[in-house]
């Protein structure tokens, strides 16, 4: 489920201040300053992954505080982790400061007074938060809290697997449906313990599902990026990551699908996605099935006659419309309607 708001649905005059309340309602209440206050500029779109949620967010340069006064009016206990796109960004929490360029990647909560300013370089700021409920870190607090406005690391290991994952997530998330955002939603969160434990003094031992997840996470990656490749199954993914064949089935005994079955639908679900899209319309059934790593065209045609039940030439012409554009767009809710910290807070 995404939900999307934008300034461009108020008027010039008052996008700053209706900024400042969606923040404070969907995020947590501060204080914001801004140069660009009487022509300010701002976006955000949410998507809902069960127990966390993911947000991306552009807007004009800004100074935010968070003082005790609001921890005192109103304090959700989460911590959000955040990816830094575009200009950089200083924060200051807990006495560390840290100035994040593009890249980057950093933890603050709302629990204790913050201080952060988006610099200025002609631009609108972006930024993605993913929102990481206290109870749901299995880390100590104290560990946890020495992180925050901190740099993490986030050019190798965990981090730079949970950075490509945050980016990955907000682009395909219009593909998945609810139970499958709320499996993806519950990878995140692992991804973020295993990166917090890496980070921290002492790192302190993962529980063994966190760490399995974490490998199924990393699977699920190599998978995502190799399925082009024909030759992609069990055994490649399993020496890739340096486990027998039997311990990657037994990673997936409890998962709905099996590897094989996982990796058969991302292709067939690659592949209807360029069936309906009319930038491709000309390119032919067998090239999309190569495409996505089908050796054979009467192959590719049998398997989506099974998943889909119709032949892909048939759905090619069924999902465009006479003028050739895709059906169903996608639900955007604009700030005439519901508003963003509503939809947010229902999901949660």
């Amino acid at each position: 489920m995404r939900t999307s708001v934008s300034t461009t649905n108020v008027s010039a005059r008052d996008g700053f201040e209706w900024w400042a309340q969606m923040v404070g309602d969907a995020i947590m209440p501060v204080t914001i300053t801004s140069p660009h206050a009487d022509r300010f500029q701002g976006s955000a779109t949410a998507i809902e992954l069960g127990d966390t949620d993911l947000s991306v967010l552009a807007f004009s340069p800004m100074s935010a505080r968070r003082a005790a006064a609001h921890i005192r009016r109103a304090d959700p206990e989460h911590y959000f982790l955040f990816l830094v796109h575009g200009s950089p960004i200083g924060i200051e929490q807990r006495r560390n400061n840290s100035l994040l360029g593009a890249g980057d990647m950093a933890l603050f909560g709302t629990s204790t007074p913050l201080i952060s300013q988006f610099h200025d370089e002609g631009r609108l700021s972006r930024v993605t938060l993913l929102r990481l409920s206290r109870a749901a870190l299995p880390l100590p607090p104290d560990r946890v809290e020495r992180l925050l406005g901190t740099a993490l690391p986030s050019r190798a290991g965990a981090g730079a697997l949970l950075a490509s994952y945050l980016n990955g997530l907000g682009a395909q998330a219009d593909r998945c449906g609810p139970a499958e955002l709320r499996r993806l939603g519950g990878i995140a969160l692992d991804l973020s313990a295993t990166l917090l434990s890496a980070a921290s003094d002492s790192p302190a031992p993962l529980p063994a599902e966190t760490r399995k997840q974490v490998l199924r996470a990393r699977i699920r990656a190599f998978v995502d990026h190799n399925l082009s490749d024909p030759e992609l199954g069990p055994a490649v993914i399993a020496a890739h990551h340096h486990i027998s064949v039997r311990l990657l089935h037994l990673l997936f005994r409890e998962e709905p699908e099996t590897v094989g079955a996982m990796i058969r639908r991302l292709r067939l679900e690659r592949s209807r996605a360029d069936l309906a899209d009319p930038r491709l319309g000309r390119g032919g059934i067998g090239e999309i099935a190569g495409r996505w790593g089908f050796r054979h065209q009467a192959d590719f045609s049998r398997a989506f006659r099974r998943a889909y039940g119709m032949a892909p030439s048939d759905y090619r012409r069924e999902s465009r419309d006479p003028a050739g554009t895709p059906k169903g767009p996608a639900r955007t809710v604009s700030a005439a309607g519901p508003s963003y910290g509503e939809k947010v807070r229902a999901s949660r």
